[in-house]
């Protein structure tokens, strides 16, 4: 994800939950996903799929048992 896809990414996120403590970090290589924090805990990933000029972004958020 690019530092523009990740600030509008991240705005959506905060306005969406209602939340300013959304963070996305860039990601480690320039074409792979962002992570998404709150308050400094990793919740979720954010991949960007570009089909055909069809951009979207998907977020991944796995729920662990023992997190219940």
């Amino acid at each position: 994800m690019q530092p523009n896809d990740i600030a509008r990414v991240q705005a959506y996120l905060r306005k969406t939950f209602g939340n300013d403590n959304i963070d996305l970090a860039p990601p480690e290589r320039p074409e792979g996903p962002s992570e998404m924090s709150i308050n400094g805990e990793f919740l979720a990933i954010i991949f960007r799929d570009d089909d055909d000029g069809d951009i979207s972004f998907s977020l991944n958020m796995s729920i662990l048992e023992e997190d219940l």
